[in-house]
């Protein structure tokens, strides 16, 4: 692969042209066609368990922590970074609406010291690496029982107590009061207007899981939010009005990210199983009935633009059956929307890939084998209603857990891929982009300069460049349209390039395939 540089470089003085265009007749001149394929990863903040490490640390270990992992999910060929910003009605981002994040500084309220926007550096190194960047929220959590410290004076639970509810070792905004869902809409709509993100993420928590005593389950405290509902003359039965405040939220956080930027996709990751009984053979949690999240309607409406059911379960498993699961759930995907299914990556174990751990004792309890997670991906690969997948979490790929990252590189990641399109947030596609390509007399190389007609505006660049007969593909934000090539370790550099704009919502333009004059 050519190496390209990271910033735009000024040339005073060059030839008029180093390239020519293809003739349409020239095969030599035909790039391979990338794969279009989801590759996201989860970057938690709660607990600590991705980034950053511990709470606290000096800005630079945080800056220097996430570019590794930006880094290795560039060298993983993965495309997309899925990054908790909103743990527990907290920031991980300056905001002006909730406190810094505990997670992040060590204490919550407290900035970090020297300041840094870290979503803002985080979109911004995303891109130069060629992966998009998700905003992920959690609705309505307020504090985790992870958390040490005491809360910011701005923490919703002290700004708006009557909001928020002691529930078991959580606390947890009440999903039943309007003013935390236009808290909840007031957070994400302030990231996509102030922030570059390609997409808005919710995971699985929508009601809280419930807690269990000696005597059984306990109820999620809402009587208060519940008799202002029957007051106000409200006719839906109490499960019912509870499923009908997460549909409202997620069918209006859908309409007012897409109003703010059209091109902002916006995706949920519920609990794998819908209902037990769907499909027939399906046994195990409801999270109808348990979380009250009815998310096969929100699929099935088009509420969101990606859904990332977390099959959780391995595909030996007939009651909890991965491709069962992963199939019904393409069933119910009445648009065409992007199926995406969450894999736990991270359950892998250490060591051998094989029956027993390394060392031959007995495997972890619940750890499955690298072989599996190279089977679930092979399943979805094989469905077309699918186009990849989100794995949990960035942990496994840092560490190579079991081997995983290694071999997902030598059996299904070996070569870059694209983010599928999302055709309806694009009102068409792009031109074929303006491509310039000069001789830079300093470095002996190339300097490739590429441009849309305005109003169009590109996310990447696509470029193709084939050296010695071998072809090699990187994807260039647009903020960097102008890229120095230089020659390979064997002094050559390309004899062919294609150029490919593709627009935020990852459509692409017509291809401008070039030959490089000697």
């Amino acid at each position: 692969m050519v190496a390209y540089a990271q910033k735009p470089t000024r040339v005073k003085r060059v030839p008029p042209s180093a390239a020519v265009p293809c003739d349409a007749a020239d095969t030599t001149c035909a790039a391979p066609e990338l794969r279009r394929e989801f590759r996201g990863v989860w970057v938690a903040a709660v607990s600590n368990i991705d980034w950053p490490s511990a709470p606290g640390l000096p800005t630079a270990d945080q800056k220097s922590e996430l570019l590794a992992i930006l880094d290795r999910a560039q060298a993983q060929h993965l495309n997309a970074v899925i990054l908790q910003v909103r743990p527990a009605a907290d920031a991980l981002y300056k905001s002006s609406i909730e406190p810094w994040s505990e997670y992040l500084t060590g204490r919550q309220g407290r900035a970090p010291s020297p300041g840094w926007d870290p979503l803002a550096y985080a979109v911004e190194q995303a891109h130069r690496r060629g992966l998009e960047l998700h905003a992920w929220f959690n609705p309505y959590r307020a504090r985790h029982p992870s958390a040490k410290g005491p809360l910011s004076r701005r923490h919703i639970a002290n700004t708006a107590p009557a909001l928020v509810k002691k529930y078991g070792t959580h606390l947890w905004m009440d999903p039943g009061e309007s003013a935390v869902r236009k808290r909840t809409l007031r957070v994400v709509l302030d990231v996509v207007r102030r922030y570059d993100i390609d997409g808005v993420h919710l995971d699985d928590y929508f009601y809280p899981y419930k807690e269990r005593t000696s005597n059984g389950t306990t109820e999620f405290p809402d009587a208060r939010s519940w008799k202002k509902y029957e007051k106000a003359g409200g006719t839906l039965a109490r499960d019912d009005w509870r499923r009908e405040n997460v549909n409202t939220l997620v069918r209006q956080l859908n309409e007012q990210i897409h109003r703010a930027k059209p091109w902002v996709k916006f995706g949920v990751s519920p609990f794998g199983i819908w209902r037990p009984g769907y499909p027939e053979q399906i046994k195990g949690f409801d999270a109808y009935e348990q979380l009250y999240a009815d998310s096969k309607l929100w699929w099935a409406s088009s509420w969101v633009d990606y859904f990332t059911p977390q099959l959780y379960w391995p595909i030996a498993k007939p009651e909890q059956s991965f491709p069962a699961l992963l199939h019904w759930w393409g069933e119910q995907n009445a648009t065409a929307r992007h199926l995406w299914p969450g894999l736990y990556t991270g359950r892998v174990r250490e060591g051998a890939s094989d029956s027993t751990s390394a060392g031959g004792t007995a495997p972890q309890r619940s750890a499955w084998t690298v072989d599996e997670i190279v089977a679930q991906l092979d399943s979805t690969r094989a469905y077309p209603r699918s186009s990849g997948a989100v794995h949990f979490s960035m942990k496994a790929f840092l560490t190579d857990k079991g081997g995983v990252a290694s071999r997902l590189m030598e059996r299904l990641y070996g070569d870059v891929a694209l983010v599928p399109a999302s055709p309806w947030l694009s009102k068409q596609a792009p031109a074929a982009p303006t491509v310039r390509v000069q001789k830079h007399a300093a470095t002996s190389g190339l300097t490739l300069t590429m441009s849309l007609p305005k109003p169009q505006v590109a996310r990447w660049y696509l470029v193709q460049s084939r050296i010695g007969g071998a072809w090699g593909s990187r994807l260039v934000a647009s903020c960097a349209c102008s890229e120095e090539i230089t020659p390979n370790g064997e002094g050559q550099l390309p004899d062919r390039l294609v150029v490919t704009a593709l627009d935020r919502a990852g459509v692409a333009s017509p291809a401008v395939r070039v030959l490089i004059v000697p």
